[in-house]
């Protein structure tokens, strides 16, 4: 079994929700159906990162670590083409 961490990013306000699951595509879907009161006034949503481990603690870890100020640099590094991308459309979606 895989565990999942990931990063969805609000269309409406381009904010970021962070999460783990075991069931990436059945966790999105609860996303994207508003059964997560957390982001659910923040839909719609799209899925921008995720990453896999085999143990469940593993995931966790990586889930509060991207949820830092280090960790959000790290994404904002790893993600640099996504943003370029975004800010040479001019579009916030």
């Amino acid at each position: 079994m895989f565990f999942y961490t990931y990063v969805l990013q609000s269309i409406r306000d381009d904010k970021f929700y962070i999460g783990y699951t075991h069931n990436l595509s059945k966790r999105i879907e609860e996303h994207k159906d508003g059964k997560v009161s957390s982001i659910k006034s923040r839909l719609p949503i799209r899925l921008i990162y995720y990453e896999m481990c085999t143990d469940e603690n593993d995931a966790k870890r990586r889930e509060r670590y991207l949820k830092t100020t280090q960790g959000r640099r790290f994404l904002g590094l790893r993600l640099l083409e996504y943003g370029r991308k975004r800010k040479a459309l001019g579009s916030r979606r």
